[in-house]
């Protein structure tokens, strides 16, 4: 009897040597780990949402298995900054980001955020989602919550309010502060403030990220700030969508990229993000001098009513446009103008003619001041045409540039927003790597993954390695490609057939299947 067993068990080691160890396999892929190392011809075994293998796996060893045909298997995108508060809550697929690869999103960008994070993340839970979040504190949203939009320094009592909500986000899951220095009330702080509240944070591990002063003829000067708060917090710093933004000093990103690689010399962590598309997007509201928008919005009508202080913002406007090397708003189209939505599409020189008013800069900026009364102060989204296409170039051959959209969760069909919504990650594969060879594939994929992990200590993604996430992307290099466009931006990109959230399918051969396996990723400031 005893030899019998020894014999059926002999029988049986091959069948055992083959169970189903994994409870999903993919094969035949050409592996790109993310750590910008060479591509490999490898399968990829998944366990309990991780990575568990990687190396010749037999089909028979996975409870499901995904045939990636000789496509590009790769860490899921790490999109570094996006604005998606509110946004998941009532669109949890965030469909524009998971066709695009996408498989975690940083938010709380350009200072504006939620403030308190428990009960947001609380939220998030209880009803699910399918890409991964993590969130910074927005500078704007906490200098609301204390000062409104007053024009002025804090006290001393209300630096310190600031400063506690800070730290009572980075305790409760924030990534770090940012900062939108062109936006009310930012633009009203003098960096002894920041640096106040960048030290809070620079205490729980956080990253201070900055949508900087200026991105236009003052770029310098605005770069050189958000590298100053860096040396006097002792934090590390991400400069947003890193661009120049003004005709005439286009070519002046090697000088830019030069401040940032000086800094890391001097020892300062310094990195950047960057959308790979010629056109921005924020508000109207952006153009209008500062001053002009503090306090409640029946103050800003009033100025824009006033003749006195309607002139001076109107004198000031056109010296920034004709500062920038523009003679009208041509370059500036309606994204989103929810007080009349035929607007939508063009630009504020188009509506000034539908108007039937004078083709020129000084009847445009009255329209402008028309337009956000109209609005009742609401934002208007804009789209922004106003960089070159050789600092783009420059600027993403930095090897410490990492790709981010700059986006929030679209609503497919609705607006006309900025194709960076869509398709900034395979844009970056199809036209900057696959056709104008701008840099490597398997660098492409390190910005997009392995290096926005690092940036913000997410010590478990951002690599195909065993016990990491299993956040995964199968792709062909020869397909994949932006579809959106500024006169078509509702498109999802395309030659992305499989994208995996913690180890769940949530993009099969190229459909959503509505699957909410995403997690909320903490800061290191949370006691774990």
């Amino acid at each position: 009897m005893q030899y019998i067993s020894k014999l059926l068990l002999l029988a049986f080691l091959p069948l055992l040597a083959h169970a189903q160890t994994f409870d999903l396999v993919i094969r035949n892929g050409r592996v790109v780990d993310g750590s910008g190392n060479p591509w490999q011809r490898a399968d990829v075994g998944i366990q309990n949402g991780k990575i568990a293998r990687i190396g010749t796996i037999p089909a028979s060893e996975g409870r499901v298995v995904i045939d990636a045909k000789n496509q590009i298997v790769a860490p899921g995108f790490i999109d570094v900054h996006t604005h998606v508060e509110g946004d998941l809550e009532t669109q949890p697929g965030a469909e524009n980001f998971i066709y695009d690869g996408v498989t975690t999103l940083v938010s709380g960008n350009c200072g504006s955020s939620r403030t308190n994070f428990r009960a947001m993340f609380d939220t998030l839970r209880l009803k699910g989602f399918t890409p991964n979040l993590a969130s910074m504190i927005g500078h704007n949203s906490v200098r609301m919550k204390v000062m409104k939009t007053a024009f002025r320094e804090p006290t001393v009592r209300e630096q310190a309010e600031m400063e506690t909500l800070v730290e009572q986000a980075m305790r409760d899951g924030a990534v770090g502060l940012s900062t939108g220095l062109i936006y009310t009330p930012g633009t009203y702080a003098k960096t002894s403030e920041i640096v106040g509240l960048a030290r809070k944070a620079a205490q729980y591990g956080g990253v201070y990220a900055s949508h900087i002063r200026n991105e236009g003829q003052e770029v310098q000067k605005a770069i050189e700030e958000a590298i100053q708060i860096g040396r006097e917090a002792g934090i590390p710093v991400e400069i947003s969508h890193f661009k120049v933004a003004s005709k005439p000093i286009w070519g002046f990103s090697k000088t830019t990229v030069g401040l940032v690689e000086a800094a890391r010399r001097e020892g300062i962590d310094v990195t950047v993000d960057q959308y790979p598309y010629t056109a921005s997007s924020t508000s109207l509201q952006s153009i209008v001098p500062s001053w002009a928008l503090a306090d409640s919005d029946s103050l800003v009508l009033a100025r824009f009513r006033n003749p006195d202080s309607r002139a001076k913002i109107k004198s000031e406007m056109l010296a920034s446009l004709r500062k920038n090397g523009r003679t009208n708003y041509e370059y500036a189209v309606v994204s989103r103008y929810e007080a009349d939505t035929t607007y939508n599409g063009k630009s504020i020189a188009k509506i000034n003619q539908l108007q039937g008013r004078k083709a020129n800069a000084e009847t445009e900026t009255e329209l402008v001041m028309d337009l956000i009364e109209r609005a009742q102060m609401k934002r208007i989204q804009m789209v922004y045409h106003t960089m070159s296409e050789e600092d783009v170039a420059t600027i993403l051959r930095y090897p410490n540039t990492m790709i981010a959209s700059d986006a929030g969760v679209a609503s497919f069909g609705k607006n006309m927003p900025h194709p960076r919504a869509y398709g900034t990650n395979a844009r970056v594969l199809g036209r900057y790597v696959r056709e104008l060879k701008i840099i490597p594939l398997e660098e492409a994929v390190r910005r997009m993954t392995s290096l926005p992990a690092q940036r913000f200590h997410f010590a478990d993604r951002g690599l195909l390695a065993p016990g990491f996430a299993a956040d995964v992307v199968i792709f062909d290099e020869n397909t994949v490609s932006d579809a959106a466009t500024y006169d078509a931006p509702h498109a999802y990109s395309v030659g992305l057939s499989y994208v995996l959230v913690n180890g769940v399918p949530v993009v099969e051969n190229g459909k959503h299947n509505g699957k909410k396996p995403g997690q909320v990723l903490l800061g290191n400031g949370v006691v774990r």
